[in-house]
């Protein structure tokens, strides 16, 4: 026969009932088996969405994940992590269009704001971001530096404390991913719209309960047909914002830079040893 196209997709098998046992059979306890191979039957669990119980016990299940891949980093790196802290993950290949140098801007941002009111209430929050770089890619080794140069910065720094760590997840590969899916509560989904052809990651996260926080890219416009856009937090240009801005051009200027973001004159504060920032 022809060849189909089939856009990517995940098995459920693995990245449900194999990495993530507790929630499995949450699952199967209130709606029966028939979504391992029919993943639709996952709708069946509207029904118990108000059911404090059921919700409880899958908060219990995200915690207990949390604890067991927080002490394997705290083994492997020997970082402290708080359990209760936000798990914010970012893992697959390291590539521009993917973005990963936006997130590392966002931690230095987060970073300057606690340190500048460093009593303000912050939600605590550990970065975790992993991937690898092709051979050849030299900008995408720059960029993974740049991510373990900042983490050295915020994880060593006495006025931030347990308010936020950064881990560059090393060897990012499917025996680890089967334990950091389970234990995420954001995942970014962040590439510019119109360059990501599906993206499987996103689907893994769902899956196991993280909430998403991506652009209109891949397959995040599916799941946000499926989950409705209400409940994942999109953000950034569509498509055909991306397409106009490649015709007309695109130039920031410095003064835009630093009239629109408190970034600018901050992350060179940062990179460039002003004050008692530490050189990347």
């Amino acid at each position: 026969g022809k060849f189909q196209n089939k856009t990517n997709g995940i098995t459920p098998r693995r990245w449900l009932l194999l990495c993530n046992p507790p929630l499995a059979a949450l699952i199967a306890e209130k709606i029966g088996v028939g979504f391992i191979k029919e993943l639709d039957q996952l709708q069946k669990l509207h029904a118990f969405v108000n059911d404090e119980i059921f919700v409880e016990e899958i908060m219990s299940v995200k915690m207990t994940n949390k604890i067991k891949l927080a002490t394997l980093l705290e083994k492997e790196y020997g970082i402290p992590i708080d359990v209760s802290s936000i798990f914010d993950v970012h893992v697959k290949r390291i590539h521009e269009y993917k973005r990963q140098l936006m997130n590392c801007l966002y931690i230095i941002v987060m970073y300057n704001r606690i340190r500048r009111d460093p009593n303000k209430p912050f939600v605590a929050r550990t970065v975790m971001i992993g991937g690898k770089a092709a051979p050849g890619y030299y900008m995408a080794k720059l960029i993974i530096k740049l991510i373990t140069s900042v983490a050295n910065i915020v994880n060593n720094d006495p006025v931030i404390n347990n308010k936020l760590k950064v881990i560059f997840l090393e060897n990012y590969r499917v025996s680890l991913a089967e334990k950091v899916i389970p234990a995420t509560d954001l995942s970014q989904q962040i590439s510019t719209a119109g360059t990501e052809a599906s993206g499987t990651g996103n689907m893994k996260f769902m899956l196991n309960g993280a909430l998403t926080i991506g652009t209109m890219d891949g397959a995040n416009v599916e799941m946000a047909e499926e989950a409705g856009e209400n409940n994942l937090f999109i953000f950034g240009m569509r498509v055909q914002d991306v397409e106009e801005l490649d015709k007309k051009g695109c130039v920031f200027s410095n003064k835009i830079l630093v009239n629109k973001y408190e970034m600018n004159r901050k992350l060179l504060a940062f990179c460039y040893n002003e004050k008692d920032h530490c050189k990347l």
